[in-house]
């Protein structure tokens, strides 16, 4: 079967249109400057539950604040924020806990106290987990965001069974309250 100069034509403009709507996609979203930093955040790969992390977005100046374990993750929250465009000015707040055996032992029965606990187990579901362990001279602080008060109420009485632990602060927040 021959096909004319006009059907070669048409066959040509209608791969080229449809090639050409698939190559420009939906319009991008605009992300505001807040969803940026905390996208930049997540996606910092030692980031865990032994760190907590928050920031504050003042214009074109971005404030990190918080605590991590490990040093190298303080340098790498301000490297990722700073390429942000639109950053002008990163003030970096965040404090690098004591590096510390004793540290380190309270962090790992506080996180099998509380994880290892099945009701309380689901919060480690996901790429960070819901409840941050921060550990600075055997004193334990609870950040992060749980679904109830009774979890809350849980995950405190697991930590302050902890051994070693000198005190346990519940900075705990319940989703939606």
């Amino acid at each position: 079967m021959r096909v004319g100069k006009l059907g070669s034509f048409l066959a040509v403009a209608a791969l080229s249109a449809v090639s050409f709507a698939y190559a420009s996609g939906p319009a991008p979203v605009q992300r505001s400057m807040e969803e940026k930093v905390r996208h930049e955040l997540n996606m910092l790969p030692y980031y865990g539950v032994f760190d907590d992390i928050s920031f504050r977005v003042d214009g074109d100046k971005v404030t990190l604040l918080g605590e991590v374990w490990q040093p190298v993750l303080k340098l790498q929250a301000e490297s990722a924020i700073k390429h942000i465009e639109g950053v002008k000015q990163v003030e970096d707040q965040i404090e690098v806990l004591p590096l510390s055996n004793f540290d380190d032992q309270i962090r790992f029965s506080a996180y099998r106290a509380i994880y290892g606990y099945g009701p309380l187990n689901r919060y480690l579901l996901g790429t960070h987990p819901s409840i941050h362990i921060i550990v600075k001279n055997g004193n334990v602080t609870l950040e992060g965001v749980v679904a109830n008060t009774m979890d809350r109420e849980m995950a405190y009485v697991r930590a302050n069974g902890v051994h070693g632990a000198f005190s346990v602060k519940n900075d705990l927040r319940v989703e939606n309250s």
